[in-house]
């Protein structure tokens, strides 16, 4: 992309995969646009626990009841957490570094999906997702996890999202 107006414009979330992997240098290139994304007081106490291990990907994609399965399609998924009981902006620095995750997957013709884990159950009665996920992946218990993200080859190409559609009611000139 030459402008962040046109990734912007074109970056989907993308449920299906093909069976090509991400190479290591794309992998390393997402990873690395998450450790340079902004946090509060440039703590960047969050952690990106990846696995293109397709029993543990199978596994997480029957984390929740409803909302995991496409996991099962990616080639890699990366769990996006932080210490929930130490920094008060956990949620928003492993937010912003997840979405600039997807931007640069985007820039690098990846696709991806965000899966909610903070505060959905778990499949399993009385077990909610954020500790299946820790299981899973050997995340340790003073970190909390807040989305897994799904990483692969598109099958389908989406198209930009359409201009037309922006909702510019929700935009307030406060002067």
């Amino acid at each position: 992309m030459s402008e962040f107006k046109d990734l912007a414009r074109v970056r989907r979330s993308r449920r299906q995969y093909t069976d090509e992997p991400v190479s290591d240098e794309d992998l390393k290139t997402v990873l690395r646009a998450a450790l340079l994304s902004p946090s509060a007081k440039s703590l960047r106490q969050w952690t990106f626990t990846f696995t293109r291990d397709k029993d543990k990907i199978a596994s997480l994609s029957k984390v929740r009841e409803h909302g995991s399965g496409f996991l099962a399609e990616a080639p890699v998924a990366i769990a996006v957490s932080g210490p929930a009981g130490i920094q008060d902006t956990w949620i928003e620095d492993c937010a912003i570094a997840a979405v600039s995750m997807q931007y640069q997957a985007q820039d690098l013709g990846l696709g991806t999906c965000w899966c909610q884990i903070r505060g959905r159950e778990s499949a399993e009665e009385g077990l909610m997702a954020d500790a299946k996920v820790k299981e899973i992946l050997g995340i340790e218990d003073d970190m909390s996890v807040l989305c897994v993200l799904a990483l692969g080859h598109p099958c389908d190409d989406r198209g930009p999202k359409d201009e037309d559609s922006l909702k510019w009611s929700q935009v307030r000139d406060a002067d």
